[in-house]
């Protein structure tokens, strides 16, 4: 069965507090995910107006 990662890492932070930036690869959609201890999340990262912030996906047709 392939293996399909909908989620990219592409910014990484930290070893026991860790903040990632994740891409969306079908959306492009950015989240940022935070971790510290037991306690985590997950929200969408937004630019200064307050929109999600969208990287350019490739679609493979």
């Amino acid at each position: 069965m392939a293996k399909n990662n909908r989620f990219e890492t592409v910014y990484s932070q930290g070893t026991l507090d860790v903040v990632k930036i994740l891409v969306d690869k079908e959306t492009g959609v950015n989240y940022v995910f935070a971790k510290e201890g037991y306690a985590g999340g997950l929200t969408p990262l937004l630019d200064k107006d307050g929109k999600p912030v969208i990287t350019p996906v490739e679609n493979d047709a």
